[in-house]
């Protein structure tokens, strides 16, 4: 049930579409000093990785990150739950186990209800019960938006970390959720999203990438990252950047919520999908059937959204395999990694 109050009112953007443009944010960061005096900083700002990785000694390193944004939905409860959920994810992305989370709250306290800022963090607390972590603290701020999300802290051993920048060539790229996350938010901002359509999106956004734990074991699976608001084709080029290889998708066999598809084709999509594309654009390579709608949804900002594996030929069955026992029944292959410039092609 929505909550009487349009939490996605106060908001400019929603979810991890209200992200910096990946072109703005590389600009941003490149001023600062490089951490490679720091040793056992096994992971920092050089891959634009998903999360820092610490080396505490010879079996432990702690992940650290944190992730917020405005509301993508109006229920307050299912916000918390998506928002905490999204900054979980990024552990999960490192090969990590969750072991503690800190709050990060900023809310217009003269135009909420003390009631609608509880149940966003009751959302927030109920997901990170389901991943057995404590919400320990955090920080709050009265701001003229509604902003949530999470410190997240966990751990790995040093020699099983999965970073974003260690694909082969020749390996095969899994996807573990369906796209289209942008799109239904769109959307459900205009009021026409259906109850089924809302219940995909919650499904969805909601679901812990917790397979990330079990692929850290996984001596085929060679780097790996989760799709949010740069979105697949964002996503994809920092593993192809970061690895030195070139990265080649079909379509075809790229998961998609169903009703996205349908919206898609009806001309919705993200002012976010604009921006993604304007910043990567040149290191695209699309096939000449792919149409315009289907370009929106490869640069479609997820929120929550899928791990993206890539791991050798002969691990990919126990990859998908390892997915479905986790309830993601659409995980799929979609591509390969191939020697090349550090490029995305789309047939």
């Amino acid at each position: 049930m929505m909550s009487e109050i349009r939490l996605t009112q106060f908001s400019h953007g929603g979810g991890c579409g209200c992200k910096i443009a990946p072109s703005v944010l590389s600009k941003i960061l490149s001023g600062l000093p490089q951490t490679g005096m720091f040793p056992d900083l096994l992971v920092g700002l050089e891959s634009s990785d998903d999360a820092a990785v610490y080396r505490l000694n010879d079996t432990q390193a702690i992940i650290a990150t944190t992730d917020f944004f405005m509301p993508i939905v109006d229920d307050a409860y299912d916000f918390g739950r998506i928002a905490a959920a999204n900054a979980l994810s990024d552990i999960y992305a490192m090969g990590g186990k969750p072991i503690m989370a800190l709050a990060v709250v900023g809310m217009p306290i003269d135009k909420l209800p003390i009631e609608t800022i509880q149940k966003i963090m009751a959302g927030g607390a109920a997901v990170c019960q389901s991943a057995g972590i404590p919400i320990a603290g955090g920080h709050s701020i009265d701001s003229p938006e509604p902003i949530y999300g999470l410190v997240a802290l966990g751990i790995v051993h040093p020699d099983k970390v999965k970073r974003n920048d260690k694909a082969q060539a020749g390996d095969v790229l899994v996807l573990g959720k369906p796209l289209g996350i942008g799109v239904l938010s769109a959307a459900l901002k205009k009021g026409e999203l259906d109850a089924e359509g809302y219940r995909q999106m919650i499904a969805v956004t909601t679901q812990l990438n917790r397979t990330g734990i079990a692929l850290s074991d996984m001596a085929g699976v060679h780097a790996m990252t989760d799709v949010t608001g740069f979105a697949l084709l964002g996503h994809l080029l920092e593993i192809c950047r970061g690895s030195h290889l070139q990265a080649q998708v079909e379509f075809h066999r790229i998961p998609f919520i169903d009703i996205a598809l349908q919206l898609a084709q009806a001309g919705y999509a993200t002012g976010a999908a604009a921006r993604n594309w304007s910043s990567y654009a040149e290191a695209v390579i699309l096939g000449g059937d792919i149409a315009e709608w289907q370009r929106k949804l490869l640069c479609d900002p997820q929120t929550s959204g899928g791990l993206l594996v890539s791991c050798a030929p002969e691990s990919a069955d126990a990859v998908v395999a390892a997915f479905n026992s986790d309830g993601f029944s659409r995980a799929a292959v979609i591509g390969s990694m191939q020697t090349g410039d550090a490029q995305v092609m789309v047939r």
